[in-house]
């Protein structure tokens, strides 16, 4: 059995009692990051045995844990923060599992574009969810096809590269499209700004610097 466990993304009090009895009670914990994870476990009093599993290892990694699964062993797995399998290595485990007959179980739990979303004020009846962009290869054209999208965008993206994401959301979608820019959620300097993209990005390029993890919800071309 493989559980998919969520976990905070940013603030220790979201992980769920479900989820604390799933990573008590199993054989093994898979970790993106076994020192990242073992901040919140620690927290917890969680004793499990931890292993890296990440997208540098899930080649290698992605079949032992199916083998240990096969012997009878309980496993959950986990990501740094968030639902696993939602723009992580989660996805190619979860497959191996389906291909082997291993039966998976996801629990509900954190995840950062759901309140970015509800919290931005932005059309939330269809939307679509576009994870990272690409940095080289492909990025102009999922860029193109975003611009064409008439339903609301959901993005994620690394403080790094904001100021280069919103120019060239500019440029495809011009000055007045609404946006909103979601940033440390759930943790202590949590900030949501919204407005046109010409607004957000003289905001931003003005800023010494940006930290931490980043939602963008860009809404459809017709919402004023």
């Amino acid at each position: 059995m493989l559980y998919l466990v969520p976990t905070p993304i940013g603030n220790l009090a979201d992980l769920t009692f479900r989820a604390v009895e799933v990573l008590q009670s199993v054989d093994l914990i898979a970790c993106e990051d076994t020192r990242t994870s073992g901040v919140l476990l620690a927290h917890y009093e969680i004793n499990t045995p931890t292993i890296s599993y990440h997208d540098h290892n899930e080649r290698s990694r992605g079949p032992y844990l199916i083998d240990q699964m096969k012997s009878g062993k309980q496993i959950a797995l986990i990501s740094d923060a968030g639902s696993p399998g939602i723009s992580d290595p989660g996805f190619y485990l979860v497959r191996m599992c389906w291909d082997a007959g291993i039966s998976v179980e996801a629990l509900p739990g954190p995840s950062a574009f759901i309140p970015a979303l509800t919290a931005s004020g932005l059309p939330s009846e269809e939307f679509v969810f576009q994870g990272f962009l690409p940095t080289r290869k492909g990025r102009q054209k999922r860029l193109e096809l975003i611009s064409r999208e008439i339903r609301t965008v959901v993005l994620y993206e690394s403080p790094h590269r904001l100021i280069r994401t919103l120019t060239d959301l500019l440029h495809l979608m011009g000055n007045q499209r609404m946006c909103a820019v979601c940033r440390e959620l759930t943790k202590k300097f949590e900030d949501i700004q919204r407005g046109n993209l010409h607004t957000l990005l003289h905001y931003y390029q003005a800023k010494n610097s940006v930290k931490g993890e980043i939602v963008i919800i860009i809404a459809p071309p017709e919402f004023k």
